[in-house]
């Protein structure tokens, strides 16, 4: 068993960072067309719809960072309240969300500077990414921690441009500003459509959890970063959509072009500023990039942990995945072994992994929730009013919010899911012997040393 343990160095603000870079705070523009049309105009809605829905999920996740502060997230809170097999395989699905977001940023970094550049290949692009990134997170939490407060900062200096320009050049009448908020009846079915695709913008709030071992006093920290990083994130999410509302009202002229109507918005604020629609073009390409590669590196540093995590009890290969370097208390090998998964980013499509990632997130959202209330409930003999809404009905909600998100999955994600998770499942009738042994696991003895630490 490794002696080496990770540096206990990121604060709440580290935390925050980390998780908003996951997110990108310019990847509202990537769904912006689709949603837009789907809710007839009005996205801002739709964005208060997923905030109000993915908070219960956030709640549960604060819930159990609080109770277990250890890396892993999902796969150690279903570990510890389901046990071994049940987590395993949560975790196993967990896997497919975070192992191909890497490989999602990579091929987009390519797709886009091949444009910019085309005289050089694409793969040029993704292998220079994919080489950065992964040399970062060898080195250390602390100096990605720095990157993402650069790059975060980039993005935000963007759509406070962005914000302003619109604000100070568009006219705003009340009837105007009230157009992007006012909805009719017919309006409800799109709207709820738009939020189940907006909830993947949600996605790497959870992620936070599994930096539990890197973070400063983390039954503290976690929880905050990971509603502050909603809250955060939902806030830049709405008041962007609403200004891009104001800029071009006229929704109807994306109903044939939803996948560029981001880019229309932009040269539409560049124009109406006199910065010249091709000059907030550049900046927006620019800024977006940043935010592609900080998500990467996050990415990478996610599933790198819940690798450790997973090496450490066992039902992965100890001498590969719960080793950390010496001298950069980083989970070297896993990371190494990310990033030749990564490589497959050279030969697939776009649209393959895109369908990929969504499935193994809602696996993760829905049991967290349930070990909320099994855990939670199960400890505290006295069920009061107040106990039984905290820990009973409010990640009940969530639970039955991320099973209905389950319905706006498509064909793709569904049989490539399951696929995966049949893997997992044979593998674990292999780790178990047929389920006639017991998963290895570490005992309650590391696992309070790892929380006291």
């Amino acid at each position: 068993m490794s002696a080496i343990k990770m540096k206990r160095v990121l604060t709440t603000p580290a935390l925050i960072a980390f998780g908003l870079a996951y997110m990108v705070p310019l990847g509202i523009f990537t769904t912006y067309g689709e949603v837009t049309v789907a809710s007839n105009g009005h996205l801002p809605v739709a964005y208060i719809i997923t905030l109000a829905m993915i908070f219960f999920t956030a709640l549960s996740y604060c819930r159990m960072a609080n109770k277990l502060p250890i890396a892993g997230s999902a796969y150690s809170y279903v570990q510890r309240t389901f046990g071994g097999k049940v987590g395993f395989l949560v975790g196993w699905a967990q896997i497919l969300d975070y192992l191909f977001l890497p490989i999602l940023n990579y091929l987009v970094l390519g797709i886009y500077l091949n444009e910019a550049f085309p005289s050089i290949p694409a793969y040029v692009f993704v292998l220079g990414s994919l080489c950065s990134v992964s040399l970062l997170n060898y080195l250390g939490i602390k100096l990605i921690n720095s990157v993402n407060f650069t790059l975060i900062i980039i993005q935000i200096f963007f759509i406070g441009l962005f914000i302003f320009l619109i604000l100070t050049n568009v006219s705003l009448t009340p009837e105007a500003m009230i157009k992007p908020l006012q909805v009719n009846a017919g309006d409800f079915n799109g709207l709820l459509s738009g939020a189940a695709i907006l909830c993947l913008a949600f996605l790497g709030f959870d992620a936070i959890a599994t930096l539990a071992e890197e973070s400063n006093d983390a039954q503290k920290s976690l929880p905050r970063a990971i509603i502050w990083t909603v809250l955060i994130a939902g806030c830049i999410f709405l008041v962007v959509s609403y200004c891009a509302h104001l800029a071009y009202p006229v929704w109807q002229d994306f109903i044939d072009n939803k996948d560029t109507a981001s880019l229309d918005v932009v040269r539409r604020v560049g124009d109406i500023s006199q910065l010249g629609g091709n000059f907030m073009y550049n900046f927006f390409q620019a800024a977006y990039l940043t935010g592609v590669f900080a998500s990467a590196m996050t990415a990478q540093t996610s599933v790198s942990r819940i690798f450790y995590a997973m090496g450490r009890e066992g039902v992965l290969p100890k001498q590969i995945f719960y080793k950390v370097h010496p001298r950069f208390r980083t989970p070297y090998l896993s990371i190494i072994f990310v990033a030749c998964f990564s490589l497959l980013s050279l030969v697939l499509e776009l649209s393959l992994v895109v369908s990929m990632i969504s499935f193994g997130a809602l696996v993760a959202f829905t049991f967290v929730n349930l070990c909320v209330i099994k855990s939670y409930l199960s400890d505290i003999k006295v069920k009061t009013v107040s106990v039984l809404f905290k820990y009973g009905l409010l990640p009940s909600i969530g639970v039955l919010l991320s099973l209905w998100l389950w319905t706006s999955l498509d064909a793709t994600a569904m049989i490539v899911g399951l696929v995966w998770l049949s893997i997992g499942f044979i593998y674990l009738i292999y780790l178990t012997k047929g389920f006639t042994k017991k998963l290895p696991s570490i005992d309650h003895k590391e696992l309070n040393s790892i929380i006291k630490d």
